[in-house]
Protein backbone atom coordinates (compact mmCIF):
# COMPACT_ATOMS: atom_id res chain seq x y z
CA UNK A 1 0.00 0.00 0.00
CA UNK A 2 2.90 2.34 0.78
CA UNK A 3 4.42 1.75 -2.66
CA UNK A 4 1.05 2.34 -4.32
CA UNK A 5 0.68 5.59 -2.39
CA UNK A 6 4.15 6.75 -3.50
CA UNK A 7 3.35 5.87 -7.12
CA UNK A 8 0.09 7.83 -6.94
CA UNK A 9 1.95 10.85 -5.60
CA UNK A 10 4.50 10.66 -8.43
CA UNK A 11 1.74 10.39 -11.03
CA UNK A 12 -0.17 13.31 -9.57
CA UNK A 13 3.06 15.37 -9.44
CA UNK A 14 3.86 14.62 -13.09
CA UNK A 15 0.29 15.45 -14.15
CA UNK A 16 0.47 18.70 -12.20
CA UNK A 17 3.79 19.57 -13.89
CA UNK A 18 2.39 18.87 -17.35
CA UNK A 19 -0.67 21.03 -16.61
CA UNK A 20 1.56 23.82 -15.29
CA UNK A 21 3.75 23.57 -18.40
CA UNK A 22 0.77 23.70 -20.80
CA UNK A 23 -0.70 26.65 -18.90
CA UNK A 24 2.64 28.45 -19.05
CA UNK A 25 2.95 27.81 -22.80
CA UNK A 26 -0.59 29.05 -23.36
CA UNK A 27 0.12 32.19 -21.32
CA UNK A 28 3.35 32.88 -23.23
CA UNK A 29 1.66 32.35 -26.62
CA UNK A 30 -1.08 34.79 -25.68
CA UNK A 31 1.57 37.30 -24.65
CA UNK A 32 3.33 36.77 -27.98
CA UNK A 33 0.08 37.38 -29.86
CA UNK A 34 -0.44 40.60 -27.90
CA UNK A 35 3.10 41.75 -28.72
CA UNK A 36 2.58 41.01 -32.43
CA UNK A 37 -0.67 42.97 -32.35
CA UNK A 38 1.07 45.95 -30.75
CA UNK A 39 3.76 45.82 -33.44
CA UNK A 40 1.16 45.68 -36.19
CA UNK A 41 2.02 42.08 -37.03
CA UNK A 42 -0.97 39.94 -36.08
CA UNK A 43 0.00 36.78 -37.97
CA UNK A 44 -2.08 37.43 -41.08
CA UNK A 45 0.82 36.51 -43.39
CA UNK A 46 1.31 33.23 -41.54
CA UNK A 47 -2.38 32.36 -41.98
CA UNK A 48 -2.26 33.35 -45.66
CA UNK A 49 0.79 31.18 -46.33
CA UNK A 50 -0.76 28.25 -44.45
CA UNK A 51 -3.94 28.51 -46.52
CA UNK A 52 -1.94 28.71 -49.77
CA UNK A 53 0.16 25.66 -48.84
CA UNK A 54 -2.90 23.57 -47.95
CA UNK A 55 -4.72 24.53 -51.16
CA UNK A 56 -1.72 24.14 -53.52
CA UNK A 57 -2.03 20.33 -53.80
CA UNK A 58 1.68 19.86 -53.07
CA UNK A 59 3.35 16.45 -52.62
CA UNK A 60 2.92 15.20 -49.08
CA UNK A 61 6.56 15.54 -48.02
CA UNK A 62 6.78 19.04 -49.48
CA UNK A 63 3.53 20.11 -47.84
CA UNK A 64 4.84 19.00 -44.43
CA UNK A 65 8.11 20.84 -45.03
CA UNK A 66 6.30 24.04 -46.05
CA UNK A 67 3.99 23.90 -43.02
CA UNK A 68 7.06 23.65 -40.78
CA UNK A 69 8.50 26.70 -42.52
CA UNK A 70 5.19 28.54 -41.97
CA UNK A 71 5.36 27.67 -38.26
CA UNK A 72 8.89 29.07 -38.12
CA UNK A 73 7.67 32.17 -39.92
CA UNK A 74 4.99 32.73 -37.30
CA UNK A 75 7.57 32.80 -34.50
CA UNK A 76 9.68 35.52 -36.16
CA UNK A 77 9.42 39.25 -36.46
CA UNK A 78 9.06 40.78 -39.92
CA UNK A 79 12.36 42.59 -39.45
CA UNK A 80 14.33 39.37 -38.91
CA UNK A 81 16.64 38.46 -41.83
CA UNK A 82 15.53 34.82 -41.68
CA UNK A 83 11.91 35.94 -42.15
CA UNK A 84 12.64 37.18 -45.67
CA UNK A 85 14.54 33.98 -46.53
CA UNK A 86 11.65 31.74 -45.46
CA UNK A 87 9.00 33.94 -47.11
CA UNK A 88 10.99 33.92 -50.38
CA UNK A 89 11.31 30.12 -50.23
CA UNK A 90 7.56 29.70 -49.75
CA UNK A 91 6.86 32.11 -52.62
CA UNK A 92 9.16 30.13 -54.94
CA UNK A 93 7.58 26.79 -54.02
CA UNK A 94 4.01 28.05 -54.38
CA UNK A 95 4.78 29.67 -57.76
CA UNK A 96 5.91 26.34 -59.26
CA UNK A 97 3.50 24.10 -61.18
CA UNK A 98 3.08 20.78 -59.34
CA UNK A 99 -0.04 19.34 -60.98
CA UNK A 100 -1.06 21.82 -63.72
CA UNK A 101 -0.83 20.07 -67.09
CA UNK A 102 -1.84 20.92 -70.66
CA UNK A 103 -3.62 18.39 -72.90
CA UNK A 104 -1.69 17.33 -76.03
CA UNK A 105 -3.17 17.62 -79.51
CA UNK A 106 -4.53 14.17 -80.35
CA UNK A 107 -4.33 14.37 -84.14
CA UNK A 108 -0.97 13.86 -85.84
CA UNK A 109 -2.51 15.41 -88.97
CA UNK A 110 -2.97 18.64 -87.02
CA UNK A 111 0.66 18.47 -85.85
CA UNK A 112 1.77 17.97 -89.46
CA UNK A 113 -0.37 20.90 -90.59
CA UNK A 114 1.28 23.22 -88.04
CA UNK A 115 4.79 22.09 -89.03
CA UNK A 116 4.01 22.58 -92.74
CA UNK A 117 2.50 26.02 -92.10
CA UNK A 118 5.54 27.19 -90.08
CA UNK A 119 8.36 25.79 -92.27
CA UNK A 120 8.73 25.27 -95.99
CA UNK A 121 10.79 22.26 -97.06
CA UNK A 122 12.82 20.40 -94.39
CA UNK A 123 10.89 17.24 -95.32
CA UNK A 124 13.24 14.73 -93.66
CA UNK A 125 13.35 16.77 -90.43
CA UNK A 126 9.56 17.13 -90.25
CA UNK A 127 9.12 13.43 -91.02
CA UNK A 128 11.52 12.51 -88.18
CA UNK A 129 9.68 14.85 -85.79
CA UNK A 130 6.30 13.32 -86.69
CA UNK A 131 7.72 9.81 -86.16
CA UNK A 132 9.01 10.91 -82.75
CA UNK A 133 5.62 12.42 -81.78
CA UNK A 134 3.78 9.31 -83.00
CA UNK A 135 5.89 7.06 -80.76
CA UNK A 136 5.32 9.37 -77.79
CA UNK A 137 1.55 9.25 -78.36
CA UNK A 138 1.54 5.46 -78.68
CA UNK A 139 3.65 4.86 -75.56
CA UNK A 140 2.20 7.73 -73.52
CA UNK A 141 5.63 8.21 -71.96
CA UNK A 142 8.48 10.71 -72.28
CA UNK A 143 11.05 7.93 -71.77
CA UNK A 144 12.56 8.29 -75.21
CA UNK A 145 15.86 9.50 -76.74
CA UNK A 146 16.24 13.28 -76.81
CA UNK A 147 15.95 15.01 -80.20
CA UNK A 148 18.94 17.21 -81.05
CA UNK A 149 18.60 19.75 -83.87
CA UNK A 150 22.06 20.28 -85.37
CA UNK A 151 23.04 22.99 -87.84
CA UNK A 152 24.78 26.33 -88.27
CA UNK A 153 23.30 29.51 -86.75
CA UNK A 154 20.24 30.93 -88.45
CA UNK A 155 18.82 27.79 -90.09
CA UNK A 156 15.71 27.70 -87.86
CA UNK A 157 16.50 25.23 -85.06
CA UNK A 158 14.78 27.25 -82.35
CA UNK A 159 11.75 28.05 -84.52
CA UNK A 160 11.27 24.33 -85.25
CA UNK A 161 11.22 23.66 -81.50
CA UNK A 162 8.61 26.41 -81.08
CA UNK A 163 6.55 24.81 -83.87
CA UNK A 164 6.69 21.43 -82.08
CA UNK A 165 5.31 23.09 -78.94
CA UNK A 166 2.54 24.79 -80.93
CA UNK A 167 1.70 21.56 -82.76
CA UNK A 168 1.31 19.70 -79.46
CA UNK A 169 -0.50 22.56 -77.74
CA UNK A 170 2.15 22.79 -75.03
CA UNK A 171 3.91 25.73 -73.42
CA UNK A 172 7.39 26.51 -74.75
CA UNK A 173 10.40 27.47 -72.62
CA UNK A 174 14.01 27.94 -73.66
CA UNK A 175 17.28 27.86 -71.76
CA UNK A 176 20.57 28.79 -73.42
CA UNK A 177 23.55 26.74 -72.24
CA UNK A 178 26.14 28.73 -74.20
CA UNK A 179 28.96 29.71 -71.85
CA UNK A 180 27.36 28.17 -68.73
CA UNK A 181 30.21 27.19 -66.41
CA UNK A 182 28.64 27.11 -62.96
CA UNK A 183 26.83 23.95 -61.89
CA UNK A 184 24.53 26.08 -59.71
CA UNK A 185 22.97 27.43 -62.93
CA UNK A 186 21.41 23.97 -63.32
CA UNK A 187 20.94 22.78 -59.73
CA UNK A 188 20.48 26.10 -57.92
CA UNK A 189 22.14 27.42 -54.74
CA UNK A 190 21.70 26.14 -51.22
CA UNK A 191 19.58 28.36 -48.98
CA UNK A 192 22.51 28.89 -46.64
CA UNK A 193 23.97 31.36 -49.16
CA UNK A 194 22.87 34.99 -49.21
CA UNK A 195 20.68 35.70 -52.22
CA UNK A 196 20.23 32.01 -53.00
CA UNK A 197 17.79 31.20 -55.81
CA UNK A 198 16.61 28.06 -57.64
CA UNK A 199 18.47 26.92 -60.75
CA UNK A 200 17.43 27.93 -64.25
CA UNK A 201 15.64 24.61 -64.82
CA UNK A 202 13.21 25.30 -61.97
CA UNK A 203 12.99 28.98 -62.97
CA UNK A 204 11.97 27.95 -66.51
CA UNK A 205 9.36 25.53 -65.16
CA UNK A 206 7.90 28.35 -63.08
CA UNK A 207 7.65 30.51 -66.21
CA UNK A 208 6.02 27.66 -68.14
CA UNK A 209 3.30 27.24 -65.52
CA UNK A 210 2.76 23.57 -66.44
CA UNK A 211 4.54 20.31 -65.65
CA UNK A 212 4.69 19.20 -69.31
CA UNK A 213 6.11 22.03 -71.46
CA UNK A 214 8.40 21.69 -74.46
CA UNK A 215 11.78 22.59 -72.97
CA UNK A 216 14.55 23.65 -75.36
CA UNK A 217 18.14 23.39 -74.14
CA UNK A 218 19.84 25.70 -76.64
CA UNK A 219 23.51 25.49 -77.69
CA UNK A 220 24.23 22.35 -75.70
CA UNK A 221 27.54 21.94 -77.56
CA UNK A 222 28.85 25.14 -75.92
CA UNK A 223 28.39 23.98 -72.32
CA UNK A 224 31.67 24.00 -70.38
CA UNK A 225 33.09 23.23 -66.95
CA UNK A 226 35.67 24.67 -64.57
CA UNK A 227 36.54 24.69 -60.86
CA UNK A 228 33.00 25.77 -59.92
CA UNK A 229 31.55 22.49 -61.15
CA UNK A 230 30.54 20.52 -64.21
CA UNK A 231 27.17 21.71 -65.59
CA UNK A 232 27.35 19.06 -68.34
CA UNK A 233 27.23 16.30 -65.73
CA UNK A 234 24.45 18.12 -63.89
CA UNK A 235 22.47 18.23 -67.14
CA UNK A 236 22.54 14.43 -67.35
CA UNK A 237 20.06 14.18 -64.48
CA UNK A 238 17.75 16.52 -66.38
CA UNK A 239 17.94 14.66 -69.71
CA UNK A 240 17.99 11.08 -68.41
CA UNK A 241 14.37 9.79 -68.34
CA UNK A 242 15.26 7.32 -65.58
CA UNK A 243 16.47 10.12 -63.28
CA UNK A 244 14.57 13.31 -64.08
CA UNK A 245 11.41 12.17 -62.28
CA UNK A 246 13.34 12.81 -59.05
CA UNK A 247 15.32 15.92 -60.05
CA UNK A 248 16.53 17.66 -56.89
CA UNK A 249 17.24 21.38 -56.93
CA UNK A 250 19.52 22.48 -54.08
CA UNK A 251 17.33 25.45 -53.24
CA UNK A 252 14.04 23.51 -53.09
CA UNK A 253 15.63 20.61 -51.14
CA UNK A 254 12.87 18.31 -52.42
CA UNK A 255 12.39 16.22 -55.56
CA UNK A 256 10.73 17.79 -58.61
CA UNK A 257 9.22 15.66 -61.38
CA UNK A 258 10.52 16.50 -64.88
CA UNK A 259 9.41 13.20 -66.43
CA UNK A 260 6.51 14.77 -68.37
CA UNK A 261 8.67 17.47 -69.98
CA UNK A 262 9.49 17.09 -73.68
CA UNK A 263 13.17 18.06 -73.87
CA UNK A 264 14.73 19.22 -77.14
CA UNK A 265 18.30 20.36 -77.72
CA UNK A 266 20.17 22.35 -80.37
CA UNK A 267 23.82 22.41 -81.36
CA UNK A 268 26.04 23.82 -84.08
CA UNK A 269 28.30 20.75 -84.11
CA UNK A 270 28.00 17.21 -82.74
CA UNK A 271 31.75 16.87 -82.18
CA UNK A 272 31.87 19.30 -79.24
CA UNK A 273 28.92 17.79 -77.35
CA UNK A 274 30.09 15.89 -74.22
CA UNK A 275 29.94 12.13 -74.81
CA UNK A 276 27.57 11.29 -71.88
CA UNK A 277 25.04 13.84 -73.16
CA UNK A 278 25.50 12.66 -76.75
CA UNK A 279 24.49 9.15 -75.69
CA UNK A 280 21.03 10.46 -74.70
CA UNK A 281 20.23 11.59 -78.24
CA UNK A 282 18.18 9.65 -80.76
CA UNK A 283 19.35 8.88 -84.25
Amino acid sequence: ELEISKLEKKISASVRQSIDKSQKEYYLREQLKAIHTELGDNGKEEDEYRAKVLSANLPKDLEEKCLKEVDRLGKMQNSAPEYTVIANYLDQVLALPWTTETVDTESLDECERVLEADHFGLEKIKERILEYLAVLKLTGSMKAPILCLVGPPGVGKTSIAQSIARALGRKFVRMSLGGVRDEAEIRGHRRTYIGAMPGRIIYAMKNAGTINPVFLLDEIDKISSDMRGDPASASLEVLDPEQNSTFRDRYLEVEYDLSKVLFLTTANSLESIPAPIHSRFGR
